[in-house]
């Protein structure tokens, strides 16, 4: 067996060295070094290489994955289509959003076709006994562990071969090769090298639970998210019942993919029609709202995008925008003031996707722009009109991908009208919806005011 060592790595540069010190050897950057393990094996130069030959690419087994349903829709379209044998995935999210409560519903729902271990470091087995009776969860092939130690819970994991395991969370677990504290950089790196290895060898898929910072981001080393193969994110708005998860990586499936679930009573319920919950639902129009088509992983998605519009009392007017980039927000009011003519640096512009939705793709710019022209102008779009194309600094209307996908979704909710970019409108005309094609931001603005 592989003798374990210890060793200080650098979390700038990778840079190892035998023992601790101040500053790194590699980059001179103090404070770096974290304690880590590694194995040290027999030395092969004096005898012959063992290891496997390279094989040609042709001859690699290209059978399609199986993969496992869990049973939960919006959770079965963020991993891609199921659970994939021998994957590792790491959920992040705020606390209390639900990690632990979605992942005690997927343990329990798999767990009457395969094993599963729900092994919990933060949590007594009688808390988690509760949690499932709330749930109303009675799943009588999950097991339950409270453990916090990756070589007790491997142990445990080789003895029972669950083709599911749950760790909540990595930020508690640590090993007995290092002595330093649960949640340390060395300790998230040698744990979570440990579960991957133990998850590829015996075809277990594993859940991790990831904390988060202040700033939103998984707690630890960045390396931690590049060893997984799916990255999840919760992102829901304070005091909302919905929940959206977002797949930043994903090795089995679509990037940006999301899931819609409702937080009740009895744990999260999936939404299966998204685009209805958020949208306003207004009894008439109001000024500063426009909904707009946007593109989450594979599906349209229909979103109301908000925008207010004041005099601004400071010394510099504000820009703040919550679900879209604020620095592209100072861009499109630029645009805005240099080819229709309309000045804002005067006014307080404050912009907001409803539902908690963080956008980041550029078919948002002109539902921005109508958004806040409409509010500083006090004058409010139709209910029945969407919009949605990138704006470039000469003022151009640019197309986005998927244009016809989303002029459909649009129609299937009873949309009238649509202004897009012209190289978006659609070969053949779509019932019941009428399709505005623009190529500049003055010819938007003349579509919809």
């Amino acid at each position: 067996m592989a003798k374990i060592r210890k060793a200080f790595v650098c979390t700038e540069c990778g840079a190892a060295a035998p023992r601790w010190q101040g500053q790194c050897p590699g980059c001179e950057a103090w404070n770096t070094l974290q304690e880590t393990a590694s194995e040290t094996r027999p030395d092969r130069r004096r005898g012959s290489w063992s290891g496997e030959a390279p094989r040609l690419l042709a001859e690699v087994e290209q059978d399609v994955e199986a993969r496992t349903p869990t049973g939960i829709g919006e959770m079965d379209r963020v991993l891609g289509g199921g659970l994939v044998p021998g994957s590792v995935t790491l959920l992040g999210g705020d606390p209390g959003i639900g990690k632990s409560t979605l992942l005690l519903q997927v343990a329990a729902a798999l767990g009457a076709r395969l094993s599963a271990l729900y092994v919990t470091g933060e949590e007594s087995l009688r808390q988690v006994g509760l949690r499932a009776r709330r749930l109303g969860i009675k799943a009588e092939g999950l097991g339950l562990l409270s453990e916090t130690s990756v070589e007790a819970m491997l142990a445990q994991a080789e003895r029972q071969r669950p083709g599911l395991m749950v760790v909540d969370s990595i930020q508690t677990v640590y090993s007995e090769h290092l002595d330093t504290a649960p949640g340390a950089v060395g300790q998230l790196r040698e744990c979570a090298a440990r579960l991957v290895r133990f998850a590829k060898q015996g075809g277990t898929a594993v859940f991790l639970v990831g904390h988060v910072t202040k700033e939103g981001a998984i707690a630890g080393p960045r390396v931690l998210e590049h060893m997984v193969d799916t990255v999840l994110y919760f992102e829901s708005d304070a005091g909302s019942r919905f929940r959206v998860i977002r797949a930043v990586k994903n090795r089995f499936g679509a990037a940006n993919e999301i899931g819609v679930f409702a937080m009740q009573e009895d744990g999260l319920r999936e939404v299966r029609n998204p685009s209805a919950i958020f949208l306003s639902g207004h009894p008439e129009a109001v000024p500063g709202s426009v909904v707009m088509v946007a593109w989450e992983g594979s599906r349209p998605l229909l979103l109301e995008m908000q925008a207010l519009v004041d005099e601004a009392h400071g010394s510099a007017p504000r820009r703040v925008a919550v679900g879209t980039d604020q620095s592209r927000l100072a861009l499109l009011l630029a645009v805005l003031h240099r080819h229709a003519g309309v000045a804002m640096f005067d006014q307080d512009v404050f912009v907001n996707v409803v539902g908690g939705v963080r956008v980041a793709e550029t078919a948002a710019d002109l539902p921005v722009l109508l958004a806040a022209l409409a509010s500083l102008r006090d004058r409010a779009i139709s209910r029945h009109t969407v919009a949605f194309g990138e704006v470039g600094l000469a003022g151009e209307i640019r197309p986005v991908p998927f244009g016809e996908e989303r002029l459909r979704e649009a129609a299937k909710h009873g949309f009238e009208r649509a202004v897009v970019p012209a190289a978006n409108q659609p070969r053949t005309p779509i019932e019941g919806l009428e399709v505005v094609g623009v190529k500049r931001l003055s010819e938007a603005l003349d579509a919809v005011f």
